[in-house]
């Protein structure tokens, strides 16, 4: 399994308020689907935040984004150690395969791989 980039996601009830304040310190607005809004460093690209309002498809909202090259693989993983998975395995419309799993520290990890 190789990790791709891990990615802060930070609940948001105003997003172009928090898109704004972190442009402030230099992050541009690289994707935007009206509830989610990913932000990067111009320099250094994999430098990333993600800015949440309520999820497309999920009552829970992710902690953190882990992008894998292989989901099922790390969803096999980790379903078979037994861990809370609060967001099952699916393909999302706008292309992604993820699935959120909670861990010791109750905090919920969004594991995701875009599809090809």
């Amino acid at each position: 399994m190789t990790i791709r980039r891990v990615v802060p996601d930070i609940a948001s009830d105003d997003l172009d308020g928090s898109r704004d304040f972190y442009g402030l310190l230099g992050f541009q607005e690289v994707m935007n689907l009206g509830w989610v809004i990913t932000l990067a460093s111009p320099d250094n690209p994999t430098a990333q935040l993600t800015l949440l309002g309520p999820d497309a498809t999920s009552a829970v909202q992710p902690d953190l984004s882990v992008e894998v090259d292989d989901v099922d693989a790390v969803y096999a993983a980790v379903a078979a150690s037994g861990a809370e998975i609060v967001h099952a395995l699916r393909d999302e419309p706008w292309g992604v395969r993820r699935f959120f799993v909670r861990d010791p520290n109750g905090k919920v990890v969004n594991v995701v791989s875009h599809q090809r």
